[in-house]
Parts: structure tokens; C-alpha cells; sequence
């Protein structure tokens, strides 16, 4: 059987006629990897409920978490935040660890993780460090930079090597890591890239953007086919 993976669809959004939408490229990336996507839209009453029956979870990108998750306020290039889908996201995910649901963090998926763990964010990158490494070129364009994999992590098990080129597309990251969490994997300017969360090798979590590069033999197509494996094992 595919295991069935939930995908995490972006805000509400209202502009013309309201919808719930996510870039194909998540779905695509599943289906591609042996999967059966559900997408799972927020302002479910009960959101902990819609994983029952699920063999994986990802939590896609898209908007930033509103800072006021880990006490700060907001950037004057803060974009696309919704209470809505934080709300829903943070209860989702929590309820994957405790279930421990191989889950997929990518982007502000991996953000998300990091804040519900006790850490927080860097609220917009180029204040922080610059912009000599391009996290991202535009709100309508991803970027492309190299990252760095710490030698014994999972990620540099699962690749054979420690240098990767991965596709960009974010203007927050992480800054103070979570409870239980590892960065595993940084950009040139050292902004981290990937972390590992402690005793949970079902749990991924990028900050770059594999559904991007998910093509068969591509780095992301690999991280995909890795995360259905985990999936394949609670099937």
C-alpha cells in the first residue's frame, strides 16, 4: 500500500474567491516517492484527529510564524502570518511527536518545530547576516546556496557526503535552537539549514526547500524516498 502522507496546505487565503492552496511541487514530491497525499488545510476544530490513519506527515512552508509564538514582535517585512494555521500547525505537530509519526519539516515546517521545542527565530535574515548568502531572491523566486553537513549527522549518513546545493526560498531561520533539537547542516554565513531532533530519527526537518529539487536522482527526491521508507514503517 502508499502510505498516506498528510501535506499541510498554506493559509486561508481571501483575495477573490477564498480557497486553501499549496505548491504541487509538495504534492508531486510525495507521489513521486511512492506516497498518497492528503492535504490537510487549516481551522480543523480537531486537528489532532486528522492524523488518525496518516503513515506521515509534512509540514510544508509558506507564511511566517507570527513572532508573538516566541515573544517577539513583528518585522516590517513579516508576510503572509495567519493565527489560523499556526494554531493548527503547533497542535499537528505536537501530536505527531507524541504519536512518533515520521514528520517532514520543511521551511517554516522546520521553523514551526523549532518554536514548539522553546526556541525562536531570526525574524528577517539580511538584518542578521547580511545578504552574501541568497536565502532568497524575491517572494516570487527561489534561491540557491550551498550547505554544509555536519559530519556523523543522519543527513551526512543519508547522503555520503557534507556538502549539498539545495534550492532557497526564506527570510526567517532559526536562532535559538529548541529543547532537544541539533543543528546539523549551515549555510556559508552560518545560518542553520537542518536540524535533527534527539532520539527521533523519524523526524526531518530542512530549512531549505527539497520538493524543489525532487526529481528521481536529485538531492531532495532522495530526503522524500527516505521520509516514505520511515512512513512504510508504520504501515
Amino acid at each position: 500500500m502508499r502510505p498516506r502522507i498528510g501535506v499541510t496546505t498554506y493559509h486561508r487565503d481571501r483575495v477573490g474567491r477564498p480557497r486553501f492552496q499549496v505548491p504541487s511541487a509538495y504534492v508531486d514530491a510525495v507521489r513521486a516517492a511512492g506516497g498518497a497525499p492528503v492535504l490537510l488545510p487549516p481551522g480543523d476544530p480537531e486537528p489532532r484527529r486528522l492524523l488518525d490513519g496518516l503513515e506521515g506527515l509534512v509540514l510544508a512552508g509558506g507564511g511566517d510564524v507570527h513572532p508573538a509564538r516566541f515573544r517577539s514582535a513583528p518585522h516590517a517585512a513579516s508576510y503572509a502570518m495567519c493565527e489560523e494555521r499556526d494554531a493548527f500547525e503547533f497542535a499537528l505537530l505536537a501530536d505527531a511527536l507524541d504519536r512518533e509519526l515520521p514528520t517532514f519539516a520543511i521551511c517554516r515546517g522546520a521553523q514551526v518545530l523549532n518554536v514548539l521545542r522553546g526556541g525562536d527565530l531570526v525574524p528577517h535574515l539580511p538584518d542578521h547576516v547580511g545578504e552574501e548568502v541568497p536565502h532568497r531572491v524575491s517572494p516570487q523566486e527561489h534561491a540557491r546556496h550551498a550547505v554544509r553537513l555536519r559530519a556523523g549527522s543522519r543527513l551526512a549518513s543519508l547522503y555520503g557526503r557534507e556538502v549539498l546545493e539545495v534550492a532557497s526560498w526564506h527570510h526567517q531561520a532559526v536562532h535559538r535552537v529548541g529543547q532537544g533539537l541539533e543543528p546539523v547542516a549551515f549555510a556559508e554565513d552560518g545560518v542553520v539549514e537542518a536540524l535533527e531532533l534527539e532520539g527521533a530519527p523519524w523526524v526531518l526537518a530542512v530549512q531549505w526547500h527539497p520538493e524543489l529539487d525532487a526529481d528521481e536522482g536529485a538531492p531532495g527526491h532522495l530526503l522524500f524516498r527516505h521520509f516514505l521508507d520511515l512512513a512504510r514503517g508504520r504501515t
